[in-house]
């Protein structure tokens, strides 16, 4: 996946802006990547993914690198929402 692909597909934020928002603003907790457009506070799929690039930003790192096309992601979303899974959370 790049910069500009969605990671959060229900407030439609991208990976470049909730690295940003990330590095910005020195977030204590990967939570508070929810201000952000919201990202995490919907069908809580891209949860996993926020908690990745908090830590990449805590420890210094590049933003994580995600091994799937952007239509595999979202199908892997779909398919999340299809089983009714139970919602990813921070904690």
């Amino acid at each position: 996946m790049g910069p500009d692909d969605k990671i959060c597909y229900c407030y439609h934020v991208s990976f470049r802006k909730l690295y940003h928002y990330a590095l910005r603003n020195k977030l204590q907790k990967a939570s508070q990547l929810s201000d952000c457009l919201g990202a995490g506070t919907g069908c809580g799929w891209c949860i996993p993914v926020l908690k990745r690039i908090h830590e990449a930003v805590q420890s210094g790192r590049q933003g994580p690198r995600i091994d799937m096309t952007p239509e595999e992601y979202a199908d892997a979303r779909q398919r999340y929402i299809e089983n009714k899974e139970p919602k990813n959370s921070f904690d």
